[in-house]
């Protein structure tokens, strides 16, 4: 058994795919200590520059006082606290939805509610380049999965008028985790309406950065009928709102179905309720701190024009991620290490994670950084470029 796994990790390794952890020995923000060094780190979700702001400190300290640090059971039996129904108050008025629920991460409320919408008979229709945990529980709810080609609304059509299944589900990231781009959510939503579908929006980088005021991408777009009872919506609370979990915003008969059958809801100890507590403050600076998002669109500007010569073309993306395209493995993984060496940590992203020939780095961009960090990494992305044609 081991012999075994000690070849398929042998594989991975020689396929250029071997992935190690790095370890920062401080807190997530874009200038990070490893092993004694010091970075300028363009990797992490935390966009809003939120993950280390003193007033979530604060609040998750006086958190801590009032509530203790674990919450000691589920949410159906003694674990769900006033902090936590506060929290989901607040969520759903943010979004403009009827009723949110929480939950421990983005990957347990796909599961959750993928598993609890739709079974043997149904039929759930993704985007080829969703998240794996949209695709992980499709597979395990046993409903018919057909996965449409990236953002063809046309096949996606097509699937939907040839389905006789009893119940239909469409899910989508919203904006799309390896290359950036934003669903057409819109559209999508017009077809599950037309025929008679619901949709999950995954919106676990839109969530704090899209929309007028950092309400998700279904705020970003007019005509978009947030009051829809075909739409289900997700965000992730550990990227842009700065600290963890995830929720998902619905009608109301939705958001009890889950409560009553998504077994990660039920059978999972509920998330500690200082972290509800500390979100509350979280939700306020996304709110009022607009100037955060401004910056962040400033600073995507900068780096597409500062990077538009360069032998790597960015992917077309107006979020926070903005996509490398170097093509190979291994001159990925090379132009990552170099990237290092030179004290800046940006990763590379290789299939499985994106399709083979697609090999990139993902730049990530946060409201921490300054527009001489971008000057730095793009300047010494140029120097690298002239060194390896060479």
């Amino acid at each position: 058994m081991l012999t075994h796994l000690s070849a398929k990790l042998r594989e991975r390794e020689n396929a250029g795919l071997y992935r190690r952890r790095l370890m920062l020995e401080g807190p997530q923000m874009v200038h990070a200590s490893i092993e004694g060094k010091h970075y300028l780190a363009f990797c992490s979700n935390d966009y809003l520059g939120l993950a280390s702001h003193p007033a979530l400190i604060e609040a998750a300290c006086a958190g801590a006082q009032r509530y203790g640090v674990g919450s000691g059971a589920s949410h159906l039996i003694c674990g769900h606290s006033l902090a936590h129904h506060t929290l989901e108050e607040a969520l759903a008025h943010f979004v403009g939805l009827p009723q949110a629920l929480l939950f421990s991460t983005g990957y347990m409320a796909n599961m959750a509610v993928i598993t609890s919408l739709v079974g043997r008979g149904d039929a759930i229709f993704a985007d080829r380049l969703n998240h794996a945990s949209l695709n992980d529980a499709a597979l395990l709810s046993k409903a018919t999965f057909k996965r449409y080609p990236h953002l063809d609304l046309t096949r996606l059509e097509r699937y939907l008028a040839d389905s006789d299944a009893s119940g239909k589900l469409v899910v989508t990231d919203a904006v799309f985790s390896m290359d950036g781009d934003i669903a057409p959510v819109v559209e999508l939503l017009a077809l599950c309406e037309q025929y008679g579908a619901w949709l999950l929006l995954d919106d676990a980088h839109g969530f704090g950065v899209l929309g007028k005021n950092g309400n998700g991408v279904t705020h970003a777009f007019d005509k978009f009928n947030v009051r829809s009872p075909h739409l289900v919506y997700m965000a992730t609370l550990g990227k842009a709102a700065g600290v963890s979990g995830a929720f998902v915003a619905a009608q109301s008969d939705i958001i009890e179905t889950l409560i009553q059958f998504a077994r990660p809801y039920g059978y999972t100890t509920a998330t500690p309720a200082l972290l509800a507590h500390t979100l509350m403050t979280s939700l306020s600076l996304i709110k009022q701190e607009a100037w955060r998002r401004e910056k962040l669109i400033k600073l995507i500007t900068q780096l597409k024009a500062s990077l538009h010569s360069l032998r790597w073309p960015l992917m077309p993306s107006m979020t926070p991620i903005q996509p490398l395209l170097v093509g190979g493995n291994d001159e990925a993984m090379h132009l990552s290490a170099a990237l290092r060496d030179r004290g800046i940590l940006v990763p590379a992203i290789r299939p499985p994670t994106v399709p083979e020939g697609k090999a990139r780095l993902r730049i990530s961009l946060s409201a921490a950084h300054r527009e001489e960090d971008v000057e730095q990494l793009s300047e010494t992305l140029h120097d690298l470029a002239k060194i390896i044609s060479s």
